[in-house]
């Protein structure tokens, strides 16, 4: 028995891992890798074995970073079952026909400005998606279901956004864990990670663990920097992952104008696959914490844009007011558009509410850059940057740790989905706190378990 770690080692994004034993393959999650031209460059290269070859993909999770090139996957002639919990099959039903919508319309735009260069044509078209969707077999969380004569598997609640899950595949005599994106245990919104059931093989990850979550109340960052943009009269522009972080902060913008902690302003949600996202938390009430007044009130907080055109009228509404758009990284996305045109007044806020991966252009306003380009024109940031990191879904490093501790040591434990930093902080602190056997991956690399 053998994986080989195609993504997400020494990176965040982009997971893939391909675990061979005897004649049968499997592929458990199928993500694109975000962040600058090497990421770009990642989702071109050739796949390291015929898609047809497969028996089965498991599916973490809908975020695209984990189910993103599955339309990628099915273009090349994947034609097998896509098994994933019954929430991440609506919500990649969401994302991936808008996935290759927006990747469509993003090279349209630079075609008809004359900024298209090879490398940025899509990766799949809408039609691979709606193909990709007809794949999926939806497997209810807790409950053991066969993928192939020797492998059986289990999906666990993981926390994070709606529908995620920890994957527990058995595989002849052995265990094998892949713990997904870990939720935090003080999520507003999403019920807490079930703790690690024990595995022999435990594929673990790290975006978080290097560092710990600040203990300030976010939501009362959240409120302060609201109301000091509102007396400015300015605009609070705030890229958002569709699914998970969109929510959190509807939720939380609803209760603080609710109590009158912030002024009741014009909420904007930009996104059609966050509204279709949004709509689905009250068909899960047993995957979040949100009471059916509290899941209502979050989806009547905003203004709904679906269409391009209501988009753009977004800036006609003068006065203070709050855009959450996505995408969360700022690498496309309607939010592209109402970063230059409001990153250079000062009046306004730009709110960094999620991880930003190295070279993305969210990371580069993060650090301070006052100069980028954006839909290719220079654009100088004149508004504040602020970051509120205690709204992340991941897990911070004590928290991993708490999870970690559910069960017994495995025999080995590889740490994934982390910058090289992140990984191998994360790494050394299991084996140092836990005695644990841990291992850091590279991207490509091959491991026997056996």
């Amino acid at each position: 028995m053998k994986i080989t770690f195609m993504g997400a080692a020494d990176t965040v994004t982009g997971s893939r891992f391909l675990l061979e034993h005897g004649d049968h393959r499997l592929l458990v999650d199928c993500g694109l890798f975000q962040g600058g031209p090497e990421a770009a460059s990642f989702n071109r290269e050739a796949l390291p074995f015929s898609p047809g070859t497969l028996d089965a993909v498991l599916v973490t999770h809908g975020h695209i970073d984990h189910s993103g090139f599955l339309p990628g996957l099915v273009a090349n002639g994947y034609r097998g079952p896509i098994y994933t919990t019954p929430a991440t099959a609506e919500l990649c039903g969401i994302l991936l026909p808008d996935s290759a919508r927006l990747q469509n319309e993003h090279f349209g735009y630079l075609e008809r400005h004359g900024l298209s260069t090879p490398g940025h044509e899509p990766l799949y078209s809408e039609e691979d998606a709606e193909r990709t969707l007809e794949l999926f077999e939806s497997r209810p969380m807790h409950r053991s279901f066969p993928v192939s004569s020797s492998v059986s598997a289990q999906f666990l609640p993981a926390g994070h956004i709606l529908g995620a899950a920890s994957l527990y595949l058995q595989v002849g005599d052995h265990r094998i864990c892949f713990s997904g994106d870990l939720g935090r245990p003080v999520d507003p919104i999403m019920q807490p990670p079930e703790p690690f059931a024990g595995a022999d093989y435990l594929l673990v990850e790290s975006t978080y663990g290097t560092r710990q979550h600040p203990p300030t109340d976010p939501a009362l960052t959240l409120e302060q920097l609201v109301n000091e943009t509102a007396n400015r009269g300015g605009t609070v522009v705030i890229p958002a992952f569709a699914v998970g972080r969109a929510q959190s902060l509807l939720h939380l913008l609803a209760k603080a104008t609710a109590a009158g902690r912030i002024p009741d302003l014009p909420v904007f949600l930009d996104s059609p696959m966050a509204i279709n996202a949004t709509k689905l938390f009250c068909r899960y009430p047993e995957a979040h914490r949100l009471n059916s007044d509290e899941c209502e009130q979050m989806c009547d907080r905003a203004h709904y844009t679906r269409k391009v055109q209501d988009s753009k009228q977004i800036f006609t509404h003068s006065g203070a007011k709050i855009i959450i758009a996505a995408s969360g990284m700022a690498t496309g996305g309607r939010v592209l558009h109402h970063l230059k045109r409001y990153l250079p007044d000062p009046r306004n806020t730009l709110l960094i509410v999620g991880y930003q991966a190295p070279n993305t252009l969210g990371a580069k306003l993060q650090a301070g850059t006052r100069d980028v380009q954006i839909l290719g024109q220079d654009v100088t940031v004149e508004a504040q940057v602020a970051t509120i990191e205690g709204l992340s879904a991941h897990a911070d490093q004590t928290e991993l740790t708490a999870w970690l501790l559910g069960a017994d040591p495995p025999r080995q434990t590889f740490v994934i989905h982390g910058e090289a930093e992140a990984r191998r902080g994360f790494a050394d602190h299991i084996t140092r706190s836990l005695n644990w056997n841990t291992a850091c991956p590279e991207k490509g690399q091959t491991i026997e378990l056996e």
